[in-house]
């Protein structure tokens, strides 16, 4: 018993110096931000490509959106959607 209650305040620190964890979607340190993305249309919908316009937008989570695929409504602003067409192109960048 002595034991425990010597170890609980350590537990204690150690638990409140825990990296920040994301709140309702959100990466402490990322915000989306699409200004300039216009270049990646028309571009293939590669893996090269996704990374290339989750740098740009300095996004944490990148969600591809093929045609005819349902997307949920709620909002995170760092995530990039990267829409494609019936060819596999971008077609169109957003956040959220």
């Amino acid at each position: 018993m002595r034991k425990a209650a010597l170890l609980a305040p350590t537990l204690l620190v150690a638990c409140s110096t825990a990296p920040a964890t994301p709140i309702h979607g959100e990466t402490p340190g990322h915000k989306c931000n699409a200004v300039g993305t216009e270049r990646f249309i028309g571009q293939p919908g590669t893996s090269a490509a996704g990374a290339a316009i989750k740098r740009a937008t300095r996004a944490a989570v990148l969600r591809w959106a093929p045609p005819g695929v349902m997307l949920t409504m709620d909002f995170r602003s760092d995530r990039v959607t990267v829409y494609l067409g019936p060819d596999r192109k971008v077609t169109k960048i957003n956040c959220g």
